[in-house]
């Protein structure tokens, strides 16, 4: 088969042959029809000190069981996250992170929806939103954050103002349903929010909690790190929560399958639509990374194997 190979710190990406994985206990062995690829991936392929196995999302049919699965049988099209080799025609998933892809949908609206929609809907319950509330989504474009602006419209937000940074993104937004797009750069990020779901971290952290109202809610999903002061949530009674996909899947499954049953309610009531930037061939994986690394991506990223 052929996968993706880290050569070093920061790439390059290299195709390689190898032999196929054999499933272990527990393991369902994936003829990979998508690949999602992720922010968190491509920071760990540039700041990794030693080649890595490059994971990621897939997507495909099962193709061989593992001893002790009965939850997945080969035919079966899966959706889940990788851990090891991804970036391959054939992946290796656990059946605690796989989960059936239903009829209606394909490959790519199973990547582009399930962990990218879980991450955004999880945040989203983080923040504890409230019909009528205002939302703020940084990182707003990407696969997570475009996924976030049309959650927090579905769960009753009067107004969703995203932010990217780029403003030439602001037509894919609006179409989305953000009320209103702004730029990092901006002076004002649209007034006081009653939420902020944050996918960016670092720098940002500051101007998004200070675009909260009295009160507000900041929640904190990125890996890019960041700092705020203890003073700036004292003056305006605001809070920072983090929130961390791994967990709710580990130490809470059935709240985690009650938000991938909400995903897919929303994608085929038409009021959830994940939006693919590209499809890349695998081969092509510098670029999509390329792609997310100069924050050009309108969506999901995606590899064809």
């Amino acid at each position: 088969m052929r996968r993706i190979r880290c050569a070093g710190p920061g790439g390059p990406l290299l195709v390689e042959d190898a032999p196929a994985p054999e499933p272990g206990p527990g393991e369902l062995l994936v003829r990979t029809e998508a690949v999602g690829v992720t922010l968190p991936v491509v920071r760990k392929v540039r700041e990794a000190a030693e080649p890595i196995p490059l994971g990621g999302e897939v997507a495909g049919e099962v193709a061989a069981v593992g001893e002790g699965v009965t939850a997945h049988r080969v035919g079966d099209r899966v959706v889940g996250l990788c851990f090891g080799h991804g970036y391959a025609d054939l992946a290796l998933l656990h059946t605690a992170m796989a989960s059936p892809v239903p009829a209606g949908a394909d490959s790519v609206d199973a990547v582009a929806l399930v962990r990218s929609g879980l991450v955004a809907l999880g945040a989203l319950d983080a923040a504890r939103p409230r019909p009528g509330e205002s939302a703020l989504v940084t990182a707003a474009a990407s696969g997570v954050g475009h996924l976030a602006v049309q959650l927090a419209r579905a769960h009753g937000a009067s107004r969703v103002v995203a932010a990217v940074s780029d403003p030439a993104k602001a037509p894919f937004l609006r179409g989305l349903g953000a009320d209103e797009v702004v730029a990092y750069a901006d002076e004002s990020w649209g007034g006081p929010a009653d939420y902020a779901l944050d996918a960016v971290g670092g720098e940002l952290l500051a101007p998004a909690l200070a675009a909260l109202a009295p009160g507000g809610r900041l929640v904190a999903y990125s890996s890019g790190g960041g700092t705020v002061r203890a003073y700036d949530l004292l003056v305006g009674a605001k809070s920072v929560t983090g929130f961390q996909i791994a967990r709710t899947a580990r130490e809470q499954p059935e709240r985690y399958a009650r938000w991938r049953e909400e995903l897919w309610r929303l994608f085929f009531e038409g009021s959830l639509r994940p939006a693919v930037h590209g499809r890349f061939a695998l081969e092509e994986a510098a670029r999509a990374h390329e792609a997310i690394e100069s924050r050009s991506n309108l969506g999901k990223v995606v590899l064809i194997p």
